[in-house]
């Protein structure tokens, strides 16, 4: 499996308050992009894998979605996760 309960932990750590504060969006955003970017590495080798391009998808809306929560909530917590992750570009 390619994401375990330690890189979660350590994920959650990072971006949260603590390891097992689970609920921050800051911590779900940084969790959310970690599996998007594990999984368009797999579409690069398995192009035809439309399960996966759908799952994909759908991370990224949920990713959308609590950024527009965060960007409402609290724009300077935004700022810091969006530089922190490095979504902008």
């Amino acid at each position: 499996m390619y994401l375990d309960q330690k890189e979660k932990e350590a994920i959650f750590k990072k971006h949260g308050k603590d390891a097992k504060d689970t609920g921050t969006a800051e911590g779900q955003i940084a969790l959310f992009t970690y599996r998007i970017n594990h999984l368009t590495e797999h579409l690069k080798n398995n192009r035809k894998d439309f399960n996966t391009e759908r799952s994909l998808v759908k991370l990224v809306g949920k990713r959308r979605a609590l950024l527009d929560y965060l960007t409402k909530k609290d724009i300077l917590r935004y700022r810091a996760i969006v530089k922190e992750l490095g979504l902008r570009k």
